[in-house]
């Protein structure tokens, strides 16, 4: 009998207004699917790509790596003779690792030079399959593909496969097409003579897998290996090609995270104003049942049970949508989520019933934390003064003081002066938090101001709206609290997104004054500009001038990606970056410049005047460097720290003749040139064509650079923007939830104003009148705690995630239509949320009085 009761006490007011229930259920799977749904998807890529990263090393315990930018790349072949003959190594298999270019195609190829006698003993599973002949490895003229680059090139055996060398072109036959998951990604294996003839690694190696004996110590052995091997060199362990990748993305990842929960944050907020108003809508009701003998403790019981079961609800179907979402994300538009960072993989949702049970518990807290002060509130309310009318103002008296949103305020303010936690912006996104929750805590007390000074007004209609909203101010802050968080994020992405755009923008104008540029090859080692093919570029008619650029790769630090080591003309044509911050004047006995990006600067710590070393391998016939710094490394001063955007590795500028002079690398991958007066653009793209090996040149003019840039910025944060739309639209519907339950709570008060004389006409304007006022202090309160946080996302979570600065734009066009859109909106949901109200009969609405 008792648990039949209780659950009648607990169905029916559920049950009674299916509308908002509805609503908050729908609140809080719209997070949690949001959020869980990021998670597979970021899950699944990293599986899939720690799993490719596992199966190209197999069985290997430790690499040595080329880690410097040299001529020839990688290092002596040498090294791998003496590793081999190390007691403690079992078998050491060298590799020949290329970024080629196929003619034709944007995504470059990664082809492996194997020992495939070797390679078979470490990797098995990608080189010790059956193959039609097992010559085929051997010979020079012949290649294997994975699975997904047969596929993606449309080759199979028998096939002529293209790979562009320079500015021409090396053929080889499709031996076979290797099984599906033997080497993932977009894979080239040939035999290791044959990749160092084809790509001018002549006695050079990219990497030697090395397989220990049983009981070798690998921290041992490594720690010998660092000790012996030349500078520019790297001895890691085999995951650590997983954690540079994983590394690479996960702020990225983190965010989208964080962004995801924004939706549950809001969703939360509106079970919390929702569950506030119904409270205050029951509250002769709960003091009811305490005179009938339920206990404080029953009635907080009875009440946070009513919040689970929203919360269950919501969790529930979260997970189910969130499962959804996931694989039709997966499905149609891979899992880069826009960034790029996962680019070709190709991984399933699988089931993972930690982050299923994680966020199901996420869903329900949430529920029951928003419900928690309205529950508390109800059940240490005196039942004899909840019995008597006007007594629901009571229930919000502890929102009036000002003090804990004035603490949390200062509090999120003093965290954003803190630093990352491991790399991530922690105190970033709790300062965000603290921010939003001290401002809707301030909401009431800002009501009860603005509303005291707003004038009197004859009209019947304006003047008992503005009474209404100067004597329940409480009412008018729980009613807010959604909207405000909604608004408020999503009006600081917006602003972070224009500025960050507009910066990109400027930026291009600055890093792109030339009027032609022509490119080798996208992303690919295998294509260069060979000296004379550079001289054949100058003496193309209308070409004023030439500038060159060289990019290759330096591993910095074991656990971090490569950053690019840009070498170009710097100072002699006055063609210095953008810096950001105050730039060093060099000395007389300064070593060369260089000019790190702001990533390279954060993560390394550089700063100018700052002598740092790089690993760039110096040419035997080259002479000898005059600084080097302690590691035997050539050394460079710090000449200033400038901004880019292209590279979110982070990259490296030096002078082009120093590289040069230290290397004997006078290939260059890109080049910028500048026409002589009146020389026509497209006659000058036609004699580049006309070149040889000209075909296989990529030609861009600065605009079109410009907009393929901010077409990728905006596919980069479509994901963003409809992580905070759903945000928004979470918080509408709080306001019209909220609406709602106040309108029903008012339904005596319609009834004594329809017995006075008032129109419906008259309580419906009146009603709108109330929703643009509160609408207009809920869109004021959230621009200005918008712009507040788009500082804080602006110059601390952004510059810690990725390290990159921007200048401030404010979207004054977008956010004044967005403004507009939502004053209507909010004003048209109040309206109809009293229709219900103003719909029933005059004399039923006031009989409770009676």
């Amino acid at each position: 009998m008792v648990r039949s009761a209780f659950r009648e006490l607990l169905l029916a007011p559920l049950t009674e207004h299916k509308g908002r229930l509805a609503l908050s259920v729908g609140a809080i799977a719209l997070g949690v699917a949001l959020g869980y749904s990021v998670q597979l998807v970021n899950g699944a890529a990293i599986t899939e790509f720690t799993q490719a990263v596992h199966t190209l090393a197999g069985d290997a315990d430790l690499h040595i790596r080329g880690a410097a930018a040299g001529p020839g790349g990688g290092f002596d072949e040498t090294l791998y003779a003496r590793a081999a003959r190390m007691p403690e190594v079992a078998v050491a298999s060298p590799v020949v690792e290329i970024e080629a270019k196929v003619p034709g195609r944007r995504d470059p190829l990664r082809v492996l030079g194997v020992d495939v006698f070797r390679a078979a003993r470490i990797q098995p599973l990608a080189f010790g399959g059956e193959v039609e002949d097992r010559l085929d490895w051997l010979r020079p003229d012949r290649a294997f593909l994975s699975a997904q680059a047969a596929d993606a090139l449309g080759l199979g055996a028998g096939d002529t496969l293209a790979i562009q060398v320079g500015l021409g072109t090396a053929t080889f036959r499709v031996a076979g097409v290797l099984p599906a998951g033997a080497i993932p990604g977009r894979v080239a294996v040939m035999d290791i003579a044959a990749a160092q003839a084809t790509f001018g690694r002549t006695g050079r190696l990219d990497r030697v897998d090395l397989r220990l004996r049983p009981g070798a110590s690998a921290e041992q052995l490594a720690a010998r290996l660092r000790a012996e091997v030349p500078a520019g060199v790297v001895v890691e362990h085999a995951d650590a090609d997983a954690e540079r990748g994983a590394s690479l993305s996960r702020s990225y990842r983190v965010n989208l995270n964080v962004l995801s929960l924004v939706a549950l944050f809001t969703g939360g907020l509106l079970v919390f104003s929702t569950q506030a108003l119904a409270v205050v809508r029951r509250r002769a009701q709960l003091a009811l049942l305490r005179v009938l003998g339920v206990t404080r403790g029953g009635m907080l019981a009875l009440l946070l049970a009513e919040a689970a079961v929203i919360g269950a609800a919501g969790a529930a179907a979260g997970i189910v949508l969130g499962q959804l979402l996931a694989e039709g994300v997966l499905r149609y538009f891979g899992a880069e989520l826009g960034a790029g960072y996962f680019r070709g993989l190709r991984p399933a949702v699988s089931f993972e019933p930690a982050a299923m049970a994680g966020f199901f518990l996420l869903g329900l807290a949430t529920a029951l934390v928003g419900s928690l002060a309205p529950a508390l509130e109800a059940a240490r309310a005196s039942p004899a003064a909840a019995l008597k009318a006007g007594d629901e103002q009571r229930a919000f008296a502890p929102l009036q003081p000002a003090w804990p949103g004035i603490a949390l305020l200062a509090i999120g303010a003093a965290l954003t002066q803190a630093g990352p936690v491991r790399g991530l912006p922690i105190t970033g996104y709790v300062a965000i938090a603290l921010l939003l929750v001290g401002t809707i805590l301030l909401m009431p007390r800002i009501a009860l101001v603005v509303f005291r000074r707003l004038p009197g007004f004859r009209v019947p209609a304006a003047g008992l709206a503005f009474a209404q909203l100067r004597g329940a101010p409480g009412q008018v802050g729980v009613s807010l609290a959604a909207i405000v968080a909604g608004v408020s994020l999503m009006v600081s992405m917006a602003i972070m997104i224009a500025s960050f755009r507009q910066s990109l923008d400027d930026w291009l104008e600055r890093v792109l004054p030339a009027d032609l540029y022509v490119r080798a090859g996208f992303g690919g080692e295998s294509a260069f500009l060979s000296p004379s093919d550079q001289r054949a570029l100058a003496a193309v008619p209308g070409v004023r001038r030439v500038e060159l650029q060289r990019n290759r790769r330096l591993i910095l630090a074991p656990a971090r990606p490569p950053v690019v080591l840009l070498a170009r003309p710097v100072e002699h044509e006055g063609r210095l970056p953008p810096l950001v911050g105050p730039a060093h004047e060099r000395g007389a006995d300064d070593p060369p410049a260089a000019w790190p990006s702001e990533i390279a600067a954060d993560l390394y710590g550089w700063r100018p005047g700052q002598v740092i070393e790089l690993p760039i391998a110096v040419a035997d016939k080259a002479p000898k460097p005059v600084h080097v710094g302690p590691h035997g490394l050539p050394a460079f001063v710090v000449a200033g720290v400038w901004r880019d955007y292209a590279r979110q590795q982070g990259a490296v500028l030096i002078e082009r003749d120093v590289y040069v002079a230290l290397t004997r690398d006078a290939n260059a991958n890109e080049a910028a040139l500048w026409l002589k007066p009146g020389a026509s653009l497209d006659d000058v793209e036609r004699a580049i064509a006309g070149i040889p090996g000209g075909a296989n040149l990529e030609l861009a003019r600065p605009g079109e650079l410009r907009d393929v840039s901010l077409r990728i910025f905006d596919r980069t944060f479509a994901v963003t923007y409809a992580l905070e739309a759903a945000a928004v639209i979470i918080g509408l519907l709080g306001l019209s939830s909220s609406f709602g339950s106040l309108v029903l709570a008012r339904r005596r008060e319609f009834g004594m104003l329809r017995h006075v004389g008032m129109t419906r006409a008259q309580i419906g304007a009146m009603l709108a009148i109330e929703g643009a006022v509160v609408s207009a202090l809920g869109l004021a309160a959230g621009l200005a705690l918008g712009w507040v946080v788009s500082l804080v996302l602006i110059h601390v979570v952004n510059r810690q995630s990725f390290h990159w600065s921007m200048d401030m734009h404010l979207p004054w066009s977008s956010l004044a239509a967005f403004v507009l859109a939502m004053l209507v909106l909010a004003t048209m949901t109040a309206l109809l949320a009293g229709r219900r109200a103003m719909s029933r009969d005059a004399v039923l609405a006031v009989k409770e009085d009676w």
